[in-house]
């Protein structure tokens, strides 16, 4: 599932308006799936720029069909959050759920990176881990944000039981 992006068709030159709109439509498809966002909440009045929220979007795994992982987060408004220059805070909260009936698309791996979003210009990015507990058949998340200087020890975890029959196929 790709988002929907408009491309506006230039002309460019005689013939290159069709390979410039192709080669654009093949960036966007490549581009990772967005979050779907599901609402915020302003948390601080800015008189320039957009408030200060918190955001709550759903991610849904993408080689686990019937779970989805809701991750709330603050976004930080005003001038700098405007120019998307501003650092959003650490914290972030998860809980993912079965909302279908189970199916891996493909094995999984133990421990795979599921979702990442910029929380800053350069540095910072909120993550969502998914990690397989064999022992109890379930699927286990974890989101924390990181630097690339250094990272931080803020995080949230959740899990989703799998089926006993259900084995989760590991890679």
């Amino acid at each position: 599932m790709f988002p929907f992006v408009s491309v506006p068709i230039v002309p460019l030159a005689a013939g290159k308006t069709v390979a410039a709109t192709c080669a654009a439509l093949v960036l966007a498809a490549a581009s990772p799936v967005r979050a779907e966002r599901i609402g915020e909440v302003d948390t601080a009045f800015k008189l320039f720029g957009p408030d200060h929220k918190i955001v709550v979007d759903v991610h849904d795994d993408p080689k686990v069909e019937g779970v989805s992982c809701y991750v709330s987060r603050a976004v930080t408004g005003g001038i700098k959050g405007a120019l998307g220059v501003a650092e959003d805070k650490s914290e972030a909260s998860i809980a993912c759920r079965q909302v279908g009936p189970i199916r891996f698309k493909e094995p999984v791996r133990a421990q795979e990176e599921i979702f990442n979003e910029r929380a800053s210009l350069l540095f910072k990015r909120v993550r969502v881990l998914r990690m397989v507990d064999r022992a109890r058949n379930a699927l286990v998340y974890l989101t924390y944000s990181d630097r690339v200087i250094e990272g931080s020890p803020q995080n949230a975890v959740t899990a989703v039981p799998v089926e006993r029959g259900v084995p989760i196929p590991v890679r």
